[in-house]
């Protein structure tokens, strides 16, 4: 829907609510009176379990309703209002932690057939530029995509599916220029620059077979689920494309793809708790899939495999939660002909299996820390790549190539920056290829990390990561940032971030904390915090609110918390429960309207996440949601200050979720703090697509949380 002002005379404003949104915004630009925009209620009546719901604002729902434009407009308008004060300190951090990124710069190219490809970025600009270079990295630069002359004329941007043919001639790419994830998949020659006619809509992901002509794509239903996967030959009519799999169960996802090794094409199925994967030869991109082991949802079966050689190393459940590795023949990979490798261990989680020609690297997590060992292909001999600090991230990197010694992995803590390393197996020597450059005089050693463990009301010990400035006391006056996720089994990562420098400095405390219903430590914890157990999460983060305060690491009346999604959710759930233990809420896109969400079917997501949430058309489920839903449980009573934003495109969590919860705050809280509702206009779930847009979204959201705490510089 495209925006428009308040101030101009279009029909639609002349509506009564229209006529009160513009009154009061007026009155506020002019006058100063900051006088909230106040949503007209339109109560609409649910029948579920011998109760009857009353929702005031589902009329919200109506994205092409101009009511409903109007009133987000309003919303934003007086949050620019209230929010005027603070452009002095908008713009001082802003260039604060733009003086620390280096803006002309390039990632580490990575190797794929022959080319070196890569993505760079020029000041002033605010996308990427992905380039390659053939056979050497003197050679000359041919870029492929410039996602800056791809975004004129648009808002948004973002860039999806990046896959180039074995023969280096083909580039398939898909964008995205509204933030609801539709993307368009186009096909360009590399070798003359010219877009092929080509053209598929609503792409999840691409592929090309080895003869560079056949392309794999997978496609969406109407509520955004991957279902269906598509064969294309080059020049044929779309009409023409192959149907190769149709995953029908709306619980499951489909998906397909090729594995590094480059021999085998695999096509999956998965839903929250189970999955089952077919294959064929990629040499032989017309072949009849052939099924690996049949899923089994009683018994909540998850598989996961890469391919080496003659056989699949396949990580499975079938003996633990937290899965064990086997492998299995090419020829018959059956489950009877399934062979342990690494046996189940309840300490330790099994998240990926990536394999190479003479060696397989198996991400673990322990004790909440993620873990790569390394093993031997021919001798079976492994190791784990050894991290120097006690609080860190680690993954396996971009690695295109399936015959190498050198494994490429991604390092990075409270602390030290984003670094890419080149791990050669035969040497056992990493070397350190980029490390994120922070400009400005940053001294690693100025700054402190640490572990520690919070009980829960039940007795659980929750790790809580903490990073602070050196010379630090915890004399209970500093203000402290609380952070956390808590669904879908996501485990929750430290990282390095330049912006959060800027509270660091100003003598913050970030607390990052890895609650249940994340999959920090491993399946078990991602199962005691969903569905009938998900009030575990909120305890949790509830419970570490308590001991910073109580272990004087934040002062009582200083404690900042923030989530996203269904990090929202978790914003919602805590606040209703304790908004005394919180001075300033920050919610990103948040997922607070639970019921009517998980009632609406046709919306993206909701069926798959039955497994997540449960099912409210279920008695027993629909009274657990309806005991923390957020927005269900919003009371006469103070509140702390909020900022909740939304974006218009979102098709993960739409905007009338967070649009709603405000509306519903403002008419019942009894408190006189700040709530502010910003809306963003033309993006989708992850906010603002330029990095220069979303830098100064951060200093927005920091200057809010700063003066709310009375820090002005």
């Amino acid at each position: 829907m495209k925006r428009f002002s308040l101030w101009l005379a279009l029909p639609a404003l002349f509506s009564l609510l229209n006529l009160n949104l513009i009154a009061q915004t007026n009155n506020a630009m002019t006058t100063g009176t900051l006088t909230p925009p106040s949503a007209k209620r339109a109560p609409k009546k649910t029948e579920i379990h011998g109760e009857t719901l009353v929702d005031d604002y589902f009329w919200m729902r109506e994205k092409t309703n101009p009511d409903v434009t109007a009133y987000l407009e309003a919303e934003n308008a007086y949050t620019d209002s209230v929010m005027k004060p603070t452009a002095g300190l908008q713009e001082k951090l802003y260039k604060e932690m733009l003086g620390r990124i280096k803006q002309t710069d390039t990632q580490v190219p990575y190797r794929e057939n022959g080319y070196f490809y890569y993505s760079r970025t020029i000041e002033g600009q605010q996308y990427s530029i992905y380039a390659r270079k053939k056979g050497s990295l003197s050679a000359a630069e041919e870029v492929t995509v410039d996602l800056n002359k791809l975004n004129e004329g648009h808002k948004y941007t973002a860039m999806n599916t990046y896959a180039v043919s074995d023969d280096g001639n083909l580039l398939a790419y898909s964008i995205d220029h509204n933030g609801y994830r539709e993307y368009i998949l186009k096909i360009k020659d590399l070798r003359t620059g010219k877009e092929l006619a080509d053209e598929f809509g609503k792409v999840v992901s691409a592929f090309w077979a080895p003869d560079g002509k056949t392309l794999f794509y997978v496609t969406e239903d109407h509520a955004k689920r991957p279902h269906k996967v598509w064969r294309h030959t080059l020049g044929d009519a779309k009409e023409k494309d192959a149907l190769v799999y149709e995953e029908k169960d709306e619980l499951f996802r489909a998906g397909a793809g090729r594995t590094r090794s480059r021999g085998a094409i695999l096509f999956f199925s998965s839903s929250a708790t189970t999955s089952e994967t077919s294959f064929i030869p990629a040499d032989q991109p017309t072949a009849t899939p052939k099924l690996i082991a049949p899923r089994d949802a009683k018994r909540e079966h998850e598989y996961y495999l890469d391919h080496q050689g003659d056989k699949f190393l396949i990580l499975t459940n079938d003996k633990g939660r937290n899965f064990r590795l086997v492998s299995a023949p090419v020829a018959d990979p059956r489950p009877e002909n399934w062979k342990e490798i690494m046996p189940h261990r309840d300490g330790v989680m099994l998240e990926d299996i990536d394999a190479f020609a003479d060696f397989y690297v198996v991400a673990e997590r322990e004790n909440g820390l993620p873990k790569l060992r390394i093993t031997d292909a021919k001798s079976g001999k492994a190791h784990h790549l050894p991290f120097p600090e006690p609080v860190y991230s680690a993954s396996v990197s971009t690695n295109k190539e399936f015959k190498t010694s050198l494994l490429r992995y991604a390092y990075q803590s409270f602390t030290t920056p984003a670094s890419v390393y080149d791990y050669d197996v035969a040497t056992n020597k990493s070397t350190l290829l980029k490390q994120q450059e922070v400009l400005g005089g940053y001294d690693a050693k100025q700054y402190q990390s640490e572990r520690v463990y919070v009980t829960a009301p039940d007795g659980v010990k929750i790790p809580v990561s903490l990073v602070y400035k050196k010379g630090f006391k915890r004399d209970g006056t500093h203000p402290a940032h609380l952070y956390a996720y808590g669904s879908y089994g996501s485990s929750s990562n430290v990282s390095f971030s330049l912006a959060r420098l800027s509270l660091l400095d100003r003598g913050f405390v970030y607390a990052l904390a890895h609650i249940r219903g994340g999959g920090d430590l491993g399946k078990p914890w991602h199962d005691d915090g969903k569905m009938l157990k998900k009030m575990n999460t909120f305890t949790d983060f509830i419970a570490v609110g308590d001991h910073l305060v109580k272990e004087k690491y934040a002062a009582k009346d200083k404690l900042v918390i923030s989530g996203g999604s269904a990090g929202g959710l978790l914003m919602g759930a805590v606040t209703n429960l304790r908004p005394d233990l919180f001075k300033v809420v920050v919610s990103y896109v948040p997922f607070v309207d639970v019921i009517n969400t998980m009632l609406d079917e046709t919306l993206p997501l909701t069926v798959q996440e039955f497994l997540e949430w449960g099912n409210p058309k279920k008695k027993e489920e629909y009274a657990y949601i309806k005991s923390y839903s957020p927005y269900d449980n919003i009371a006469a009573k103070d509140y702390p200050t909020m900022l909740v934003r939304v974006s218009l495109n979102d098709s993960q969590v739409p905007y009338w979720e967070g649009a709603k919860y405000v509306a519903k705050l403002r008419a019942m809280k009894t408190d006189e703090n700040t709530l502010l509702l910003k809306a963003n206009m033309g993006a989708g779930h992850g906010g603002a697509s330029g990095r220069y847009d979303a830098l100064k979204d951060t200093a927005f959201d920091y200057a809010f949380i700063l003066t709310q705490l009375g820090i002005n510089q």
